[in-house]
């Protein structure tokens, strides 16, 4: 797509730092530069405000990376887009058959009302969950790594989704500050959604998860 557009050498492409390399390793293919954004902490996608603010005279586009099945807020980046002339293009994920995403729905329905001690996602519009991702508050101890540790040793498979973000990885590292980024990497961890899961499944994730609860309160 940025080859398409005609994006190439000294252009400057806005892209997400929370995910995998590959969005800024395209960018890096064609020639241009990578500049990492934040993101929404809800959405888990670039944040309107944070693109705004990375943009420059050489920025030709700005690609979003849809997360975790919760798409970004096009209509408002759409409009950045607009007032500065540039393509805005788009990442999503893959779709998965509609009977599917309604029960993934229904199991996440059940966890945002069970779930105690960690921060269930932001339904919002059109969330497919992908990935259930909840939040671990990070009180100091125990951290979010702990917690899970913790959550896979009572039989629950988990895991962290975006284990380094791409601004501190090798070959890209930037000094730039997304706090969103760096505390959504240090904070989220994806329980199981899959429509497979029977009802005693997701009872065992609740109690799982509900019994390290208490684990999770500020220290005195």
């Amino acid at each position: 797509m940025l080859r398409a557009a005609g994006v190439g050498l000294g252009d400057e492409i806005v892209v997400p730092a929370f995910g995998n390399a590959e969005i800024a390793e395209a960018v890096v293919q064609v020639g241009a530069t990578p500049v990492f954004a934040d993101i929404d902490p809800a959405t888990y996608c670039l944040d309107t405000s944070a693109v705004e603010a990375a943009l420059t005279p050489r920025t030709a586009a700005v690609v979003v990376v849809h997360r975790f099945g919760r798409p970004a807020d096009m209509a408002r980046l759409h409009e950045v887009g607009q007032r500065h002339g540039l393509l805005v293009l788009e990442h999503g994920e893959s779709e998965a058959p509609y009977d599917e995403i309604a029960q993934r729905r229904q199991r996440a329905a059940y966890l945002d009302g069970k779930l105690k001690g960690v921060r269930t996602p932001d339904g919002g519009d059109g969330h497919t969950y992908q990935q259930y991702v909840v939040r671990v508050p990070g009180n100091g101890r125990p951290d979010r790594d702990a917690f899970a540790r913790a959550v896979r040793g009572r039989g629950v498979e988990c895991r962290v989704p975006v284990k380094t973000p791409v601004h501190r990885m090798p070959g890209f590292r930037a000094c730039v500050s997304l706090p969103e980024t760096e505390r959504a990497a240090d904070e989220t961890l994806a329980l199981p959604v899959e429509a497979a899961l029977t009802k005693r499944d997701m009872q065992r994730i609740v109690s799982a998860c509900n019994a390290l609860g208490g684990l999770l309160q500020p220290a005195l």
